[in-house]
Protein backbone atom coordinates (compact mmCIF):
# COMPACT_ATOMS: atom_id res chain seq x y z
CA UNK A 1 0.00 0.00 0.00
CA UNK A 2 1.30 3.18 -1.11
CA UNK A 3 0.74 6.25 1.14
CA UNK A 4 0.26 9.20 -0.68
CA UNK A 5 2.55 12.38 0.05
CA UNK A 6 -0.49 14.48 1.52
CA UNK A 7 -1.39 12.26 4.25
CA UNK A 8 2.06 11.43 5.26
CA UNK A 9 2.51 14.57 6.30
CA UNK A 10 -1.02 14.99 7.85
CA UNK A 11 -0.30 11.65 9.97
CA UNK A 12 3.32 13.35 10.96
CA UNK A 13 2.11 16.62 11.74
CA UNK A 14 -0.79 14.80 14.14
CA UNK A 15 2.18 12.33 15.81
CA UNK A 16 4.37 15.41 16.64
CA UNK A 17 1.19 17.44 17.89
CA UNK A 18 0.35 14.04 19.99
CA UNK A 19 2.59 15.19 23.05
CA UNK A 20 1.02 18.85 23.03
CA UNK A 21 -2.22 17.80 23.16
CA UNK A 22 -4.19 17.78 26.59
CA UNK A 23 -4.97 15.08 28.74
CA UNK A 24 -8.43 13.23 28.90
CA UNK A 25 -10.53 15.33 31.97
CA UNK A 26 -11.82 13.47 34.07
CA UNK A 27 -13.75 14.59 37.11
CA UNK A 28 -12.66 14.65 40.86
CA UNK A 29 -14.21 11.64 43.04
CA UNK A 30 -16.46 13.98 45.01
CA UNK A 31 -16.10 14.60 47.76
CA UNK A 32 -12.37 14.55 47.82
CA UNK A 33 -12.08 16.68 51.42
CA UNK A 34 -13.69 17.91 54.12
CA UNK A 35 -17.64 19.38 54.07
CA UNK A 36 -18.89 22.23 56.33
CA UNK A 37 -21.66 22.01 57.22
CA UNK A 38 -22.81 25.69 59.16
CA UNK A 39 -25.48 26.18 61.43
CA UNK A 40 -27.02 29.59 62.55
CA UNK A 41 -27.20 28.70 66.12
CA UNK A 42 -25.29 28.08 69.11
CA UNK A 43 -23.30 24.88 70.52
CA UNK A 44 -26.30 22.68 72.31
CA UNK A 45 -28.97 24.17 70.29
CA UNK A 46 -31.55 21.96 69.03
CA UNK A 47 -30.10 22.78 65.63
CA UNK A 48 -26.62 22.15 66.81
CA UNK A 49 -27.59 18.12 67.78
CA UNK A 50 -29.67 17.89 64.33
CA UNK A 51 -25.89 18.69 62.80
CA UNK A 52 -23.86 16.80 64.74
CA UNK A 53 -26.17 13.21 64.48
CA UNK A 54 -26.29 14.18 60.92
CA UNK A 55 -22.67 15.19 60.16
CA UNK A 56 -21.72 11.69 61.69
CA UNK A 57 -24.03 10.00 59.39
CA UNK A 58 -22.81 11.73 56.23
CA UNK A 59 -18.95 11.07 57.55
CA UNK A 60 -19.98 7.76 57.76
CA UNK A 61 -21.53 7.47 54.39
CA UNK A 62 -19.53 9.48 51.78
CA UNK A 63 -16.13 9.03 53.50
CA UNK A 64 -14.56 12.22 54.49
CA UNK A 65 -15.46 14.36 57.53
CA UNK A 66 -18.75 16.59 57.90
CA UNK A 67 -17.49 19.55 60.04
CA UNK A 68 -20.20 21.41 61.90
CA UNK A 69 -19.55 25.15 62.22
CA UNK A 70 -21.67 27.12 64.13
CA UNK A 71 -22.28 30.58 63.38
CA UNK A 72 -24.87 32.08 65.78
CA UNK A 73 -26.19 35.41 65.55
CA UNK A 74 -29.34 37.27 63.86
CA UNK A 75 -32.32 34.47 63.83
CA UNK A 76 -29.47 32.44 61.60
CA UNK A 77 -29.00 35.32 59.23
CA UNK A 78 -24.99 35.12 59.85
CA UNK A 79 -24.73 31.23 58.92
CA UNK A 80 -26.69 32.21 55.34
CA UNK A 81 -24.24 34.78 54.63
CA UNK A 82 -21.64 33.16 55.88
CA UNK A 83 -22.26 30.13 53.35
CA UNK A 84 -23.39 32.12 50.16
CA UNK A 85 -19.77 34.21 50.79
CA UNK A 86 -17.94 30.20 50.76
CA UNK A 87 -16.79 29.47 47.07
CA UNK A 88 -18.95 27.60 45.06
CA UNK A 89 -17.57 24.09 45.25
CA UNK A 90 -20.26 22.01 46.92
CA UNK A 91 -18.44 21.95 49.72
CA UNK A 92 -20.05 24.39 52.48
CA UNK A 93 -23.38 23.70 53.19
CA UNK A 94 -26.01 25.03 55.61
CA UNK A 95 -28.96 24.12 57.79
CA UNK A 96 -31.85 26.28 57.36
CA UNK A 97 -34.46 26.13 60.14
CA UNK A 98 -38.16 27.78 60.37
CA UNK A 99 -36.55 30.70 61.77
CA UNK A 100 -35.02 31.40 58.58
CA UNK A 101 -38.14 31.71 56.76
CA UNK A 102 -39.64 33.73 59.35
CA UNK A 103 -36.69 36.33 58.95
CA UNK A 104 -38.07 37.08 55.42
CA UNK A 105 -41.30 38.55 56.83
CA UNK A 106 -39.69 39.97 59.92
CA UNK A 107 -36.35 42.04 58.37
CA UNK A 108 -37.30 44.79 55.50
CA UNK A 109 -34.03 44.50 53.60
CA UNK A 110 -31.87 41.07 54.05
CA UNK A 111 -29.19 41.04 51.60
CA UNK A 112 -30.32 37.45 50.20
CA UNK A 113 -33.29 35.51 48.70
CA UNK A 114 -33.86 32.49 50.13
CA UNK A 115 -35.70 31.21 47.28
CA UNK A 116 -33.20 32.72 44.84
CA UNK A 117 -29.82 32.19 46.55
CA UNK A 118 -30.13 28.86 47.63
CA UNK A 119 -30.96 25.45 46.62
CA UNK A 120 -32.60 22.83 49.21
CA UNK A 121 -30.65 19.59 49.22
CA UNK A 122 -32.63 17.39 51.95
CA UNK A 123 -35.30 17.85 54.43
CA UNK A 124 -33.64 16.40 58.13
CA UNK A 125 -36.87 17.04 60.33
CA UNK A 126 -39.86 18.84 60.60
CA UNK A 127 -41.88 19.31 64.11
CA UNK A 128 -45.42 20.55 65.04
CA UNK A 129 -46.02 24.21 66.23
CA UNK A 130 -49.33 25.40 67.10
CA UNK A 131 -50.88 28.86 67.91
CA UNK A 132 -53.78 28.75 70.12
CA UNK A 133 -56.23 31.90 69.69
CA UNK A 134 -59.43 32.49 71.73
CA UNK A 135 -61.90 32.12 68.73
CA UNK A 136 -63.98 35.45 69.83
CA UNK A 137 -60.60 37.26 69.58
CA UNK A 138 -60.26 38.38 65.46
CA UNK A 139 -56.63 38.56 63.76
CA UNK A 140 -54.82 42.07 64.23
CA UNK A 141 -51.54 43.05 63.71
CA UNK A 142 -49.10 42.37 66.47
CA UNK A 143 -47.79 45.40 67.92
CA UNK A 144 -43.89 44.88 66.57
CA UNK A 145 -45.32 44.40 62.95
CA UNK A 146 -47.03 46.52 60.66
CA UNK A 147 -47.92 43.19 58.74
CA UNK A 148 -51.25 41.33 59.32
CA UNK A 149 -51.27 37.90 59.73
CA UNK A 150 -52.78 37.12 56.30
CA UNK A 151 -49.31 39.37 54.75
CA UNK A 152 -47.11 37.35 56.86
CA UNK A 153 -48.44 34.60 55.72
CA UNK A 154 -48.27 35.33 52.08
CA UNK A 155 -44.85 36.89 51.86
CA UNK A 156 -43.11 33.80 53.88
CA UNK A 157 -40.00 32.66 51.77
CA UNK A 158 -40.99 28.92 52.56
CA UNK A 159 -44.23 28.60 54.16
CA UNK A 160 -44.57 25.11 53.33
CA UNK A 161 -41.59 24.43 56.02
CA UNK A 162 -43.77 25.31 58.85
CA UNK A 163 -41.01 23.84 61.65
CA UNK A 164 -38.24 22.11 60.68
CA UNK A 165 -35.19 22.16 59.21
CA UNK A 166 -33.58 21.83 55.59
CA UNK A 167 -29.93 21.21 54.31
CA UNK A 168 -29.37 24.06 51.35
CA UNK A 169 -26.19 24.97 49.62
CA UNK A 170 -25.31 28.41 47.68
CA UNK A 171 -27.42 28.17 44.53
CA UNK A 172 -24.44 29.44 42.36
CA UNK A 173 -23.06 25.50 43.11
CA UNK A 174 -25.63 24.02 40.71
CA UNK A 175 -23.92 26.22 37.57
CA UNK A 176 -20.49 24.18 38.00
Amino acid sequence: MKLPRRQFLHLAAGAAALPFSPHIARAQAYPSRPIRLIIGFPPGSTSDILARIISQWLTERIGQPVIVEAKPGASGNISVQAALAAPADGYTIVLITASNAVNATLFESLPFDLLRDLMPVAGLASFPFAMNVNPALPPRPSPSSSHSPRQVRAKSAWPHLAAGALLTWPASCSRL
